[in-house]
């Protein structure tokens, strides 16, 4: 013979079962929050108002930049509209996962030509590199590329 099911059954089941929902909501955005990386500028306001220029300067360089990985060295080829080596004074990246910061590391690359290498481990999937560099003229190159590493 059968259970009868009674409002409080009914009212249980619905509890818990939202229950269950809102909790799992709740996990999934405070995990999130806890792992984005930030903000990009401290004040977008103040960034916004030299963007046009900075833009138009970089642009005008003409640099293309063409990232690879192998064997635990990352390259970055430099180049110019020539398609020459282009004249970098100084290069920094910033090397992380597109989702959450643990992974940022700073290589110190090396040159040789156009070609930037650095030492770096980087286990298969979505990587991002944040491109800082300078010309011999003191302009600001910056440039996000987006990397995939294949596992």
């Amino acid at each position: 013979m059968a259970k009868e099911i009674t409002g409080k059954k009914v009212l249980a089941f619905a509890v818990g079962a939202f229950g269950i929902i809102i909790g799992v909501n709740l996990v999934m955005a405070w995990q999130a929050v806890s792992t984005f990386p930030g903000l990009e500028v401290p004040n977008s306001y103040v960034a916004s108002q030299s963007f046009d220029k900075e833009r138009a300067a970089q642009e005008a360089l003409g640099w293309t930049v063409e990232p690879s990985y192998e064997n635990g060295v990352l390259s970055l080829v430099v180049r110019d509209k020539a398609g020459l080596p282009a004249p970098v004074a100084e290069l920094k990246a910033l090397v992380g996962r597109t989702t959450h910061v643990r992974a940022d590391a700073e290589p110190k690359f090396t040159q040789a030509g156009a070609v930037f290498t650095a030492p770096v481990t980087l286990e298969p999937g979505a990587w991002l590199i944040h491109l800082d560099a300078t010309a011999a003229d003191g302009t600001e190159f910056r440039q996000r590329i987006d990397l995939f590493i294949e596992g």
